[in-house]
Parts: C-alpha cells; sequence; structure tokens
C-alpha cells in the first residue's frame, strides 16, 4: 500500500550530532545507516567541531554521539512545521531509532 498524499507531506528529520574520532558516532552512523535502508526519513549530521557549529559544540561536547528525532511538515506556502524533538544519546540501538520515527509518524495521524 502506497502512503496518501497527507502522509507523504509528512517525514521524521533524524540529525546525528557527530565528531571526527568518535568510535561511538560511527557506531551510531552504521546503526542509522541500517535504519535508513527500511524507512524513509531525512537526514542530517552536524560535526559539533566545525566553528559553525559552536552552540552545538558547547550542548554536546561530552556527550557526542546525540540523536534528534522530529516530525516534519512539508509546504509550499510555508516552511517546515517540526514537532518537538526527542533525543537518544551515546548507545542507542537501531529498535530505539525506529520507536521514535514510529512516534513522529503517529503525531503525524493525531496532529
Amino acid at each position: 500500500m502506497r502512503p496518501s498524499a497527507i502522509l507523504r507531506m509528512y517525514s521524521a528529520r533524524l540529525t546525528l550530532f557527530t565528531k571526527t574520532e568518535c568510535g561511538l558516532c560511527d557506531t551510531a552512523k552504521a546503526r542509522l545507516a541500517q535504519v535508513q535502508k527500511r524507512r524513509t526519513v531525512e537526514y542530517n549530521e552536524i560535526d559539533i567541531m566545525n566553528k559553525d557549529n559552536q552552540k552545538w559544540f558547547n550542548m554536546y561536547a561530552f556527550d557526542v554521539p546525540v540523536l534528534h528525532v522530529s516530525r516534519v511538515m512539508h509546504t509550499y506556502s510555508k516552511p517546515d512545521i517540526i514537532s518537538e524533538e526527542k533525543k537518544l544519546m551515546h548507545r542507542f540501538t537501531e529498535e530505539e531509532v525506529e520507536a521514535l520515527i514510529d512516534d513522529a509518524e503517529q503525531q503525524v495521524q493525531a496532529g
């Protein structure tokens, strides 16, 4: 069954806060790659060591990897509407990520 036009307007957005030479980050990226094989999501990585990401460095310097999962609504007339972000930190499983994606998708039906 194909998703309806309404459901295609929504997606889950995954944002991974990471840095180089981080073993936990490499594991997180591998797990997220597996999730992306099964689920359609928007995926972004933010390197907290980049000088343009000072805000995120200050917030997550000792906590990476950190994953934010939120719901996004795509419209032509206004910017994406993002739900409150849910977070996973350090070590997380594919199942935990998919549970947050499910939660974001269920918000679509309820919202």
